[in-house]
C-alpha cells in the first residue's frame, strides 16, 4: 500500500505538468571526484613511506583501512542511493524504488558511523607519534579509547536500531510491523558527541605549540597544519543542520540530499587532512628550496653552539676563515647519521655540540626536546672546562 499523500502529490504534479526536480546526478559526481582525490592522497602516502621511509606507522594503517570503508560508499552511492531516488520527491518514485533507497540509506549511515571514527583515530595516532611529553600521552589515549568506544557503540546502534533490522526500509508504507528507535535522534547524538571531539583533538595539539623547541615561524606553520583540521569541524555543524531540516522532512528522498552531501565532503576533506604532515614532505623533496636547507627556515643558519643565527647576523662574522683563528667542520653525511658543528674561538677553546638528525620520519620529530638541548649545553659546558 502506497502513502496516501504521496500518491495524491504525484496525481496533482502531474496533473500541473510541475517539472520533475533531480539533484542526484550532482551528488554522484562529487562524491566520485572527491573519493578519488582522497584515495589518490591515500595511496601517495602509503608509497611515500614505504619507498623513502621504508616503513608504515600505525596511523597509515588506520588510513588504509578507512579508505577500504571508504570505497563502497562511492559504489553504493553510484549504484543505490542516486538511482534509487537521492535527490527526487518521493511521490515521483515508484514504491519498490523508495524501500531500495532507503536500505541502501542504512547501509550508507553504518558506513559513515565507521569511517567518522576511523578518520579521529587516525589523527590521535599520528598525534602520539609526535607528542612525547606523559601528559599529553596519557590524555591521547583516553581520547582514543573514548573514541574507540563511540565508534562501536554508533556501529551497532545503527545497525540494530530497527527491529527487525529490515523494518528500517519496509516500515514507510505502513503495511510491515515493527518498531525502531528515534533515528533522528540517534543522528543528532553521533553529530554532537563527534562534533566535541573535534574541538576537544583540535585543542590537545594548539595546546602543546608553546612547549614546541621551533622558530615562532615554524611554529605558526605547525598551527595551521594542526587548525585545518578544523574544516572538518565545520562540516560537521552544517552537516548537523542539514540533520535538524532532514528531521522534519515529509520527503526524505529530496530532503536526505543535502545530508548525504556534507557527510561525504567531511569524510573526504578528513582522509585528506590526516594525510597533510606526509604530503609536507613529499613537497620538500620534490622541491628542496622549501626547507630552504634546514629545518629552521629561509635566513637561518646552524651555528657553531648549535644555536640559530639569522641571515643578518651571518653576515656580520667576518668572511675570511682563519680570522680570528676560527674553522668550521660540518660532517653531513647520508640520512639519519649525525650532523657535527665544531668552532674555535679566539682564545682556543674548542667547542664541540653533536645533534642526531634523523630525516626518514620527519613527521615525528616536530617536536624537539628541551631536555636535549639542556643536555647539549651541559655537555659543551664539560668541554670548554
Amino acid at each position: 500500500m502506497t502513502d496516501p499523500n504521496t500518491a495524491t502529490k504525484n496525481i496533482t504534479d502531474n496533473m500541473c505538468d510541475v517539472p520533475l526536480r533531480n539533484r542526484g546526478g550532482t551528488y554522484d559526481t562529487i562524491s566520485i571526484t572527491m573519493a578519488i582525490m582522497s584515495s589518490s592522497i591515500v595511496v601517495s602516502r602509503v608509497l611515500f613511506k614505504l619507498l623513502v621511509t621504508h616503513g608504515l606507522s600505525p596511523d597509515d594503517y588506520v588510513i588504509l583501512f578507512l579508505a577500504v570503508v571508504a570505497a563502497p560508499s562511492v559504489v553504493i552511492t553510484h549504484y543505490g542511493t542516486t538511482p534509487n531516488g537521492l535527490g527526487r520527491d518521493i511521490w515521483t518514485l515508484e514504491p519498490q524504488t523508495i524501500t531500495d533507497f532507503l536500505f541502501y540509506f542504512f547501509l550508507m549511515a553504518v558506513l559513515y558511523f565507521t569511517q567518522v571514527t576511523l578518520v579521529k583515530l587516525c589523527l590521535l595516532l599520528f598525534y602520539l607519534r609526535i607528542f612525547p611529553g606523559p601528559t599529553v600521552r596519557r590524555l591521547l589515549w583516553g581520547t582514543i579509547i573514548f573514541t574507540s568506544l563511540f565508534g562501536v557503540i554508533f556501529f551497532f546502534v545503527a545497525i540494530f536500531q530497527c527491529s527487525p533490522i529490515s523494518f528500517f526500509w519496509e516500515h514507510w508504507d505502513g503495511e510491515h510491523e515493527g518498531s525502531c528507535l528515534n533515528i533522528n535522534a540517534i543522528a543528532w547524538a553521533n553529530a554532537g558527541i563527534s562534533i566535541a571531539l573535534d574541538f576537544w583533538m583540535l585543542a590537545i595539539p594548539l595546546a602543546q605549540l608553546k612547549a614546541l623547541n621551533l622558530h615562532w615561524k615554524k611554529k605558526i606553520g605547525v598551527g595551521f597544519m594542526f587548525g585545518v583540521g578544523t574544516f572538518v569541524t565545520v562540516m560537521s555543524i552544517v552537516r548537523l543542520q542539514a540533520l535538524v531540516e532532514f528531521a522534519k522532512s515529509n520527503n526524505p528522498t529530496w530532503d536526505n540530499f543535502p545530508v548525504s552531501l556534507w557527510s561525504t565532503i567531511e569524510i573526504n576533506v578528513g582522509i585528506m587532512c590526516t594525510c597533510m604532515p606526509t604530503l609536507r614532505l613529499m613537497l620538500v623533496r620534490v622541491f628542496p628550496a622549501l626547507s630552504a636547507g634546514s629545518r629552521y627556515g629561509k635566513g637561518y643558519y646552524p651555528s657553531g653552539s648549535g644555536q640559530v643565527l639569522s641571515s643578518k647576523a651571518r653576515g656580520s662574522q667576518p668572511r675570511s676563515r682563519n680570522n680570528l683563528n676560527s674553522k668550521s667542520k660540518l660532517n653531513d653525511s647520508q640520512p639519519g647519521s649525525s650532523v657535527a658543528f665544531e668552532t674555535a674561538k679566539p682564545m682556543g677553546i674548542i667547542r664541540q655540540q653533536t645533534f642526531a638528525v634523523k630525516y626518514d620520519d620527519e613527521e615525528a620529530s616536530l617536536v624537539q626536546m628541551r631536555d636535549l638541548d639542556r643536555t647539549g649545553r651541559s655537555a659543551a659546558s664539560a668541554t670548554s672546562e
